[in-house]
């Protein structure tokens, strides 16, 4: 009788710990979604115009005010998975979207160019705390059963989904007025503030991870066939009675720790350096070079996305069940190859059929990307982790504009596509290399 009551309430207490799992991740997915649509329809759309059409403001403030988001953005998620890490993801998300909350009552209200740089600057720093934490969650709750690729799809669609439809429901409405487009970004952002409150706090973090724990205590790595970091020995880290000396020495022995390969580093920056060196410059050369209107344009992007978008979820159960290996080398092949050949013809059929490639090839890499990470962050200080590999794989999105337009420029209007195909084609290479040491550290360990 002992036994089955046990039994019973084992039973009743995962059921309990799935129904939160999918609570919190439904609200990730919202705050996802949410954050990329107020983000992408204000700095695609509305602010560009708004700043400077309708506020007559210099494009150099324009300039300043963009760098200062990204870059606080960027910057700081190292720092905010550490503090998530320590103070719960409730406290740092909420904080942070008070910040971005603020960020767009300033942008509603004042019209100084002063008060409008501070505030891009500001929705960069409250932005900084999204990605780390909820990949650091999602990789809490995928644990159990190892099938990151799919939970990466699911939230790889919220990001696609939010940024591309908030630039296009912006210029939809920012057509009868700025200003009350302003405030219903504002009333967007009061959601996710009152969504953020709903994340667990520290100690129910503690306790979700545990009950994931305890569902299985182990995985196999499919993904990479490398040593998964969930299982390594890692240096645990205590905030009190250490000095700031000490605690840069424990995490440099939890980076050593993690079995890295160097090349992942200059991988992570390459991956989204590959698609800021386009985002400048793709406009521009759709148009001019190969004499499209925009209308048509926005087709060819509402094509390659959809193809990315459909494909995500189908690629990302392959992975879990597969792994990643053959998605990179596919993906990251067929990107370049596709880049190339958009950069080669303006024969519109091929175009169309470049475009449908690239969108396949992300459907396939964005996933897999992602579960690789996943697969190497340890248990602890996961979000700090995270944040790392964010910010290095975030410059690549403020170094590719800077460098887009000097391309242009100086070499010709195809430059900045065979530059990102060529990233693409190394991003092959590295992923190669990578996979024949862990194959060799796995034979000399066994």
């Amino acid at each position: 009788m002992v036994s089955i009551s046990n039994a019973d309430t084992d039973h009743q207490n995962q059921a309990k710990n799935r129904q939160r799992n999918i609570f919190v991740f439904v609200c990730l997915w919202l705050l996802i979604f949410l954050v990329e649509f107020v983000k992408g329809g204000l700095l695609v759309t509305l602010l560009p115009v708004y700043m400077g059409h309708v506020l007559g403001l210099p494009a150099f403030a324009i300039g300043i005010a963009f760098a200062l988001q990204y870059v606080g953005d960027n910057a700081l998620r190292g720092p905010a998975g550490w503090l998530a890490e320590r103070l719960g993801f409730r406290m740092i998300m909420s904080i942070g979207m008070i910040l971005v909350l603020g960020a767009v009552f300033i942008m509603a209200t004042e019209k100084s160019t002063g008060w409008l740089i501070f505030a891009c600057g500001v929705m960069g720093v409250g932005s900084a705390p999204l990605w780390p934490c909820v990949m650091s969650k999602i990789t809490d709750l995928s644990h159990a059963d190892g099938k990151y690729g799919t939970s990466m799809s699911i939230i790889e669609i919220a990001s696609l989904g939010g940024a591309g439809l908030g630039p296009v429901t912006v210029n939809w409405i920012s057509d009868t007025s700025y200003q009350s487009t302003l405030w219903m970004m504002l009333i967007f952002m009061t959601v996710v503030l009152a969504i953020a409150l709903c994340l667990p706090g520290r100690k129910e973090s503690a306790s979700i991870a545990t009950g994931s724990h305890h569902e299985t205590e182990q995985h196999n790595d499919a993904t990479t066939g490398s040593l998964h970091a969930n299982q390594l020995s890692v240096p645990h880290v205590s905030v009190t009675r250490m000095t700031g000396k000490q605690r840069v020495q424990q995490y440099i022995a939890l980076i050593r720790s993690l079995h890295i390969h160097p090349l992942l580093y200059p991988a992570l920056f390459l991956q989204s350096f590959a698609l800021g060196i386009l985002t400048p410059i793709i406009t521009l050369y759709v148009i001019s070079q190969l004499g499209l209107t925009p209308a048509y344009f926005n087709g060819l992007l509402i094509a390659g996305g959809g193809v990315t978008a459909l494909g995500l979820i189908p690629a990302g159960r392959l992975i879990d069940r597969w792994g990643s290996r053959f998605f990179l080398h596919i993906g990251f092949l067929l990107a370049g190859t596709a880049l190339i050949g958009i950069a080669s013809t303006t024969i519109l059929a091929w175009i169309w059929i470049f475009v449908i490639g690239i969108g396949l090839s992300y459907a396939m890499i964005l996933p897999a990307w992602n579960s690789l990470l996943a697969n190497l962050v340890p248990a602890q200080e996961r979000g700090m982790i995270w944040g790392l590999f964010l910010t290095l794989q975030g410059s690549g999105l403020v170094i590719g504009p800077l460098v887009s337009g000097k391309l242009w420029d100086i070499i010709s209007p195809q430059a900045p596509f065979f530059v990102s195909a060529s990233s693409m084609f190394i991003l092959f290479g590295i992923h190669w290399i990578m996979i024949r040491h862990t194959r060799k550290l796995s034979s000399s360990n066994s």
